[in-house]
């Protein structure tokens, strides 16, 4: 008879099992006996030995350190609340790091493969600071990996610093783009106390921007619509998106879709633009 190997041993296993290893930057092979990750691969992703990994799932060790059970967790793209289960039961407490999400889950990234084959997206931190894109976005926007700084990726440190975006909006709603962006950012800094550099570069923005200023201090909460934006592109000039903001299920992390009135000629133009980047034109 196998031996039990506890609560610890049958998530580890149940959580490795359910990952794809495209989904971890693996490559995928048609000959597995076994589904999802296997127990050597987790263990190079996590910096454990594939014999620690199995003394884990089969119960012969229960109580793993934090920075084993962390390593585990950014491995296997653990949900926040399927990381304080782990910690439960490792027998540990659960880390107050103070520090906002950044780990792009599993399904934050089938929803950018899905969705990225016909329209630019990208996908920020609650701070605005992008950390994940599909080549359309890159192709109409620029590279953000060509950034030269934790700022120069956050794009409400573009916008309200003057530095180039990329896109620009309407005058009618600026004003209230920009009372948005202020309050995500409030709203982050305070639920995120150990984000220093974020903190920082808010204060530095209160200084600086009256209005952001006093955006920060009306206590309001954000709320995420659907804006009209213009892209002005060097070949084919001014082309008018929808920026939609999705929030990603069990994470923080928001996911920022563009797409064109199907029909028309900003339609057309941004299908230009992604055939002439080699990839498949947005319906229109």
């Amino acid at each position: 008879m196998t031996a039990d190997p506890g609560p610890l041993g049958r998530n580890l296993r149940a959580w490795r099992e359910r990952v794809r290893p495209e989904e971890v930057g693996l490559p995928g092979t048609a000959r597995r006996r076994t589904p999802g990750l296997r127990r050597e691969e987790l263990a190079t992703l996590a910096g454990v030995s594939p014999e620690y990994v199995v003394r884990l799932e089969q119960g012969r060790t229960r109580h793993p350190s934090p920075q084993v059970v962390s390593a585990m967790a950014r491995a296997l793209g653990l949900s926040p609340f399927e990381l304080d289960h782990l910690y439960r039961l490792a027998g540990l407490s659960t880390p107050e790091s103070g520090l906002m999400p950044r780990h792009i889950t599993p399904g934050v990234r089938r929803l950018v493969d899905r969705l990225g084959d016909s329209v630019p997206i990208a996908v920020c931190t609650s701070s605005w600071e992008t950390v994940y894109w599909n080549p359309l976005w890159a192709a109409l926007l620029g590279d953000p990996a060509a950034a030269s700084s934790g700022r120069e990726r956050n794009f409400a440190w573009r916008h309200f610093t003057g530095l180039l975006t990329g896109m620009s909006l309407p005058p009618d709603t600026l004003a209230e783009f920009e009372h948005d962006l202020a309050c995500d950012l409030r709203r982050t800094v305070d639920r995120y106390p150990g984000e220093t550099d974020l903190a920082a570069m808010c204060q530095e923005l209160r200084e600086r921007f009256d209005g952001f200023a006093r955006s920060w201090d009306s206590g309001d909460v954000p709320r995420h619509r659907t804006i009209r934006k213009i892209i002005e592109h060097d070949e084919l000039g001014s082309i008018a998106v929808d920026s939609d903001i999705l929030t990603a299920p069990d994470s923080e992390l928001y996911v920022t879709v563009l797409t064109a009135e199907p029909g028309s000629e900003d339609a057309s133009r941004l299908s230009l633009v992604l055939t002439l980047s080699g990839w498949s034109s947005v319906p229109g």
